[in-house]
């Protein structure tokens, strides 16, 4: 696509220009992408691989951590690289690619973990109906409606930047590329790109959040009159959703709801969706799951025994 733009490549700032904290930085997020990736991929080789885990939640916990290895691959790799001292420039298609894909998977993440939500709520609420309401094709369109709507915001939001002239300055205040940082670059009016950035990332951010607060809502209202042991068995199969969607929507509702107005601030809460909630995912849903951690001890221990024979 042809948008009349003179610059070739980019060059991404980064977290910090000082050589010191750059190294610091480089050894933190490289474990970080590590334990990421590996913790992970462990969810989804265990749930792949243990009939035990074959309920309707397990499915979603296995797509989310998929989305969340190719979520943090989209950005992590380049900003390792340029922090132990690689070249930090990006051609201008390459920067549309990662853009396309941090929204792809960022959205689908979020999607995803509004599925998630609905099957607590029927899985508490309507326990009796829950095997019709969540049968395994239920389960796989409401994956597939997850890539989709993934898919047409982030075709939105590169359309929306692809197009706009970059003429001038070619340094980005960020550690990847994004819209906002971005519009700081063009070299024509942004107010109208800026405003729709907005609408398109806050409708989705803010409704998929309302539909969240109210399935948990309706959740809790439901427990009213239940015993303490039916309050501890329902909260215990939402506790680590709960964290991990405040964790993520926090600072995420932060950055697409409002027009950026400082990028260093901005790029410093982007850690915690882009890096830190990738990371912290197996960890919260495997700490809090003994059905988890009962199948990736006897996935390990089947390991042990072939590597040993």
């Amino acid at each position: 696509m042809d948008n009349a733009s003179s610059v070739k490549e980019f060059i991404l700032l980064g977290l910090s220009e000082n050589q010191g904290l750059q190294k610091i930085y480089s050894v933190l997020f490289l474990a970080f992408y590590l334990i990421t990736v590996a913790g992970n991929l462990l969810i989804v080789v265990t749930v792949i691989s243990s009939q035990g885990l074959n309920s309707p939640m397990y499915f979603f916990l296995c797509s989310l951590s998929f989305v969340d290895i190719c979520y943090s691959s989209t950005t992590a790799p380049k900003m390792i690289a340029g922090l132990l001292g690689g070249s930090k420039s990006i051609s201008f298609m390459g920067c549309m690619a990662q853009l396309f894909g941090f929204h792809f998977f960022g959205c689908a993440e979020i999607f995803l973990l509004t599925a998630m939500a609905y099957d607590r709520y029927v899985a508490i609420c309507r326990p009796l109906h829950y095997a019709a309401l969540m049968s395994g094709r239920t389960c796989g369109l409401m994956v597939l409606g997850s890539w989709l709507g993934a898919f047409f915001h982030s075709t939105l939001q590169l359309l929306l930047t692809i197009c706009l002239p970059f003429c001038g300055p070619n340094k980005i205040n960020h550690y990847f590329c994004d819209v906002h940082p971005l519009l700081r670059l063009a070299c024509a009016d942004t107010r109208a790109v800026g405003a729709a950035d907005v609408v398109n990332g806050g409708l989705i951010t803010l409704s998929a959040f309302a539909i969240l607060v109210s399935s948990y809502v309706v959740i809790l209202v439901s427990l009213k009159g239940q015993t303490a042991a039916g309050w501890h068995k329902a909260l215990s199969t939402c506790g680590s959703h709960i964290t991990v969607v405040i964790l993520f929507f926090g600072p995420c509702t932060f950055i697409y709801i409002r027009p950026s107005s400082n990028l260093a601030e901005d790029k410093a809460v982007a850690v915690f969706y882009s890096i830190i909630t990738p990371m912290l995912n197996p960890l919260i849903y495997t700490l809090r799951n003994q059905e988890v951690k009962n199948s990736t001890k006897k996935l390990w221990s089947r390991t042990v025994r072939r590597s040993e024979k």
